[in-house]
């Protein structure tokens, strides 16, 4: 019997530009056996939440710097809702003030990881929420 893996879609959404940071973290989860579906810059949420129907992931990974944390995590969110999909877990990494992270969480984001948090802790958090 074949085990499936666990799939991850890392997206950018909006106009930054800067994806170092989305890069380390799928190679490190690639790295840790979760196979990973990069979307590249400038993504709106629209063609975020097709990617992810598309290849049928288990996490959306949202990496924001621009501070417009907020509005793409409440429109991927509900582009999930309207297309009636509540088994993909939405995670974000990024710059985001530690003030916004209750916010986020109390809108459906499961986990917001910031600068520096170790891969391993991703890792962790992703293979608790898919039990696969």
């Amino acid at each position: 019997m074949v085990e499936e893996r666990i799939r991850v879609l890392i997206a950018k959404p909006g106009l930054d530009g800067h994806d170092r940071g989305a890069k380390v973290v799928a190679r490190g989860l690639r790295d840790a056996g979760i196979e990973v579906i990069y979307t590249g810059l400038r993504q709106t949420p629209e063609q975020i939440v097709q990617t992810a129907i598309q290849e049928d992931v288990d996490v959306i990974g949202l990496s924001i710097l621009s501070g417009a944390h907020e509005y793409y995590c409440r429109r991927v969110l509900e582009l999930l809702k309207e297309k009636g999909i509540s088994d993909i877990v939405l995670i974000v990494g990024g710059v985001i003030p530690p003030e916004d992270v209750s916010m986020l969480k109390s809108i459906g984001v499961s986990e917001v990881f910031g600068p520096g948090t170790p891969i391993s802790k991703v890792v962790e958090f992703i293979r608790q929420v898919v039990k696969k």
